[in-house]
C-alpha cells in the first residue's frame, strides 16, 4: 500500500505541466495550440520568451528529480525498496506524458527524463545532458538530440549502475520517449523538423 501511495504521488507530481502553468502565468498562448503543439520548453521558446522556456525546462526537470530524491530519502522510513523508487521514477515520467490535470495531453518528456536520471545517478544525468547538448550544438534540432540521447541512456545506465533493474527502468523511459517522438521521426526523415528557437 505504501509503495502504491508513493507511485500515485509521483504520478500527480509529474502531471504538473510547467509549460502550461508558466504560459498561463506569463500571459502566453497555450503551448498546445501552436508550433508543434507539445507542452514543453522547446515549444514555449517559439514564443520568443526565453525566460518562460527556461522556467518550463527547470520546472519539468525539477519535478522528475524531486520525485526520485524524495522517494529514495523517505524509503528507509516507509519501507520502500529500490524497486519502489524506480517505480516512482517511471510514474513521474508517465505523469508528465499523460498528465491527469491537463486532460492527459502531456509533453514529450525530455526535461523530466533528465531530472529523473539525475535523481537516479548524477553521472548518468550529466552524460545524457552532455550528449543532448553536443547534438543540439551540432544540428540545432531538439528532437534529434533527444532521440540520440534516449538511445544512449540505457547504455550509460548499464555502464554506470549495472545491468539490473535501474538500467531496465531507464530503458523503459527511453522507449517511451522515442514513442512520444514518433511524429518528429517522420519530420526528420522528410527534412521538415523545426530548429531550436524558430518561432511558430
Amino acid at each position: 500500500m505504501t509503495t502504491l501511495l508513493f507511485i500515485a504521488a509521483a504520478y500527480l507530481l509529474g502531471s504538473l505541466s510547467f509549460a502550461v502553468i508558466v504560459s498561463r502565468a506569463m500571459g502566453l498562448p497555450d503551448p498546445r495550440s501552436f508550433g508543434s503543439g507539445n507542452p514543453g520548453a522547446t515549444n514555449v521558446l517559439r514564443t520568443g520568451r526565453k525566460a518562460a522556456a527556461a522556467l518550463t525546462l527547470l520546472g519539468d526537470a525539477l519535478k522528475g528529480w524531486l520525485a526520485v530524491v524524495l522517494a529514495r530519502t523517505l524509503a528507509p522510513q516507509f519501507g520502500l525498496d529500490e524497486g519502489g523508487v524506480l517505480l516512482c521514477a517511471l510514474a513521474v515520467f508517465i505523469g508528465h506524458l499523460f498528465p491527469l490535470f491537463f486532460r492527459f495531453q502531456g509533453g514529450k518528456g525530455v526535461a523530466t527524463a533528465l531530472g529523473v536520471l539525475v535523481g537516479l545517478n548524477p553521472w548518468l544525468g550529466l552524460a545524457c545532458l552532455a550528449t543532448w547538448m553536443t547534438m543540439a550544438l551540432l544540428f540545432r534540432i531538439s528532437s534529434l538530440s533527444a532521440l540520440v540521447t534516449a538511445l544512449l541512456a540505457p547504455l550509460y545506465a548499464g555502464l554506470l549502475m549495472g545491468w539490473g533493474d535501474a538500467a531496465t527502468a531507464v530503458l523503459v523511459i527511453a522507449l517511451l520517449l522515442v514513442y512520444r517522438h514518433k511524429s518528429n521521426l517522420i519530420k526528420l526523415v522528410n527534412g521538415e523538423e523545426a530548429r531550436i528557437g524558430k518561432r511558430s
